[in-house]
């Protein structure tokens, strides 16, 4: 079911405050000149970026921070204050910031699991949005988040950082001019550490500081058997999304901005598993994922562990694989040579020409919120909402999936070159690590609808697709 943020908040014990507040509210009207008031919700590692990224802007004002861990807040607000002079308001509950007068956009700094109301909250009360990646915990959602952005005509800007790289923009214009000849596929890979998450006999204890009831908002509201709350959600289904969505977005964003790819691809499947670990986590920790599209397909590889079984340890952790010798990034084939970042090389390896410079991200949404205008901002919510969807279904395909041997892997894989290579340098990686293969979990090749943002003749996939929600905290649809 889904209800308004006014019914939202009746029905909420949480929000005791009385709901005076029209459905819409008018936004103030900026001059070239005038301070812009902003709220930060979400206060953690993210959080402490935003409030030190906008707080250096000229004419911007941390006007107040929202986080329901009240220990948080109180470091962020003596942060602010010892730096900029001023006091923010102080709020532990989004639902009740929204009532407040005192601001003119937000922040939204939370895990991706918070990340659909705020930002929807935000649009029906007049106010403009800076979103982190990715964009949404599911692909139904993220739809709804662009239809509030429309429907009630408000700035929304994805942190998809990349974005405000010009040297991407110049080097796209200068591959499709055929300077490298045809562009084949590209590449996208994250190696990057990620440490066991702990796997607990008895539930941690929630702080006192901490309301929990609203921290776990939509996801499901569950003993911890993890070694820390904050930030290791990431690794479950329930609150995150794997390595391959938190951090893949960035490089599957850059690879379809680079093809020019405005949709989802044509199909999708995903090979993988969270190997090593015995914890609590379920995302895998190495993956390989295959996104087809008609051109030049996008390929994405994940390794969370070491590079090899000698470098499991605390001193060694931290020396992982790598792409011709890039830990993470996008890199697109062509005929006449490869990129690696904004970088231009010939199929031997010599440079031949890099691209820049690279704006603020943040400062790209301020300006985009003086001149009013969408299309000065560099990352808009549209674009974050696609680059999002193509890595969850990605991840639904590795979802739906199940351990298999080596051999039918091999068989689903199929004879494309560079998948195909993919496919064995994984395999290879698993024998470096001391993993059988057999323990893979094999996802099924999913065909998608683009058009409709869902998978075909899949209703598991789409129960994912669409989303699962905790009452009272269920992000609700927005008409086109």
């Amino acid at each position: 079911m889904s209800i308004t943020r006014r019914q939202f908040l009746h029905r909420s014990a949480a929000a005791s405050a009385t709901v005076a507040f029209p459905m819409v509210a008018s936004s103030r009207v900026l001059g070239a000149n005038d301070e812009i008031r902003l709220a930060v919700i979400g206060l953690g590692v993210r959080g402490g970026a935003h409030i030190d990224g906008f707080g250096k802007l000229p004419g911007v004002r941390l006007a107040a921070i929202c986080d329901p861990d009240r220990e948080r807040i109180g470091t962020r607000a003596k942060q602010i204050e010892a730096r900029h002079q001023y006091k923010p308001e102080q709020v532990a509950d989004v639902r009740q910031l929204m009532d407040m007068k005192c601001f003119d956009a937000v922040s939204v700094a939370t895990m991706q699991y918070w990340h659909a109301l705020p930002t929807i909250w935000a649009c029906q009360t007049g106010r403009d949005v800076y979103c982190e990646k990715p964009l949404a915990h599911f692909i139904w959602e993220g739809r709804q988040m662009v239809n509030a952005a429309r429907k009630y005509d408000r700035l929304v800007q994805v942190g998809t950082q990349n974005r405000s790289n010009k040297g991407y923009v110049a080097l796209a214009a200068w591959l499709k001019e055929g300077h490298l000849g045809k562009m084949r596929y590209a590449t996208c890979f994250a190696n990057k550490p990620r440490r066991s998450i702990g796997k607990r006999s008895e539930p941690l204890p929630i702080p006192e500081t901490l309301d929990y009831e609203l921290w776990c908002g939509s996801a499901r509201k569950e003993p911890i058997y993890r070694d820390r709350i904050q930030y290791d959600c990431s690794f479950t289904w329930n609150m995150g999304d794997g390595e391959s969505c938190n951090q893949g977005v960035h490089e599957i964003d850059i690879a379809r901005w680079i093809l020019g790819y405005n949709g989802l691809p044509r199909r999708t499947m995903s090979i993988g598993g969270r190997f090593v670990f015995d914890d609590a986590g379920d995302v895998p920790n190495t993956q390989i994922l295959f996104y087809d599209y008609p051109e030049a397909p996008i390929l994405y590889e994940v390794h969370n562990l070491p590079k090899n079984k000698e470098c499991m340890t605390p001193e060694k952790w931290s020396t992982q694989p790598d792409f011709k010798g890039i830990r993470t990034g996008v890199c697109v084939q062509c005929e006449g040579g490869y990129t690696l970042g904004p970088v231009a090389y010939d199929n031997d390896g010599k440079k031949l020409q890099s691209f820049g410079p690279v704006e603020d991200h943040f400062a790209d949404f301020i300006d985009a919120m003086r001149s009013g205008k969408r299309e000065d901002l560099n990352a808009e919510i549209l674009e974050g909402h696609i680059s999002t969807s193509i890595c969850h279904v990605g991840n639904i395909s590795y979802r739906l999936g199940a351990a298999a041997p080596l051999a039918d892997q091999r068989t689903q894989v199929g004879d494309t070159p560079y998948w195909r290579e993919m496919f064995e340098r994984y395999v290879s990686y698993l024998g470096d690590i001391g993993v059988d293969p057999d323990t893979s979990i094999l996802g099924p090749w999913l065909d998608v609808d683009s058009e409709n943002e869902c998978v075909k003749d899949n209703p598991q996939a789409n129960e994912i697709v669409r989303g699962f929600y905790r009452e009272p905290f269920v992000v609700p649809e927005i008409p086109a």
